[in-house]
């Protein structure tokens, strides 16, 4: 979808991330993930958008939705992924060459790149893959399109570029812990 899609919308939502995350055959879901998401959700840091846990046969090699999480959520998700859910309809304009056209000039995850980490999957592994906007970052991103910005990169760190910069990341989080301690004691 483009910024102008869907009537203008886009412009009023964050920005939105798609986060996949892989779980092995011995995988225990005793709903952690989500009452953390739940909490994120209610602190109104994050919204989730959807939602669709996948899994991979182990004999066959299929990838198969799990359909456990609600009728609600793993529609958007599913699209992305190629799957044909019943009563879905594809979107208005929603054609190869737009997409084709419109991945040569985005910047984050393209639909190819969605599928090749569904298709990555062991067999017998599974995976979530959760689509979240970042209801913090709504004013920031207009702030950053209004001045001309345009990202130019996004990511978490690896573990490695963390080691790389770790005593200056303790370091700061201690001065601003101090800090904030400092002004709570002030009460301003």
């Amino acid at each position: 979808m483009t910024e102008n899609g869907g009537g203008g919308k886009m412009k009023e939502i964050g920005p939105v991330q798609m986060l996949v995350i892989g779980f092995g055959p011995g995988a225990k879901f005793e709903g952690k993930i989500m009452d953390e998401l739940s909490k994120l959700e209610g602190q109104k840091t994050i919204r989730i958008l959807d939602l669709l846990f996948v899994h991979k046969d182990a004999e066959t090699g299929d990838l198969i939705a799990l359909d456990y999480q609600g009728e609600e959520l793993g529609a958007i998700v599913g699209a992305l992924l190629g799957f044909e859910f019943e009563d879905e309809e594809q979107p208005a304009g929603s054609t190869e060459e737009k997409v084709d056209s419109l991945e040569s000039h985005a910047f984050g995850l393209s639909v190819r790149e969605i599928e090749a980490m569904a298709a990555s999957l062991e067999p017998g592994s599974s995976a979530g893959f959760l689509l979240v906007e970042h209801v913090w970052a709504r004013d920031l991103k207009r702030a950053i399109r209004q001045t001309g910005g345009v990202p130019m990169g996004e990511g978490f760190l690896t573990p490695e570029a963390v080691a790389e910069v770790a005593a200056e990341i303790i370091a700061l989080s201690e001065i601003l812990e101090e800090l904030e301690a400092e002004e709570a004691a002030t009460g301003a």
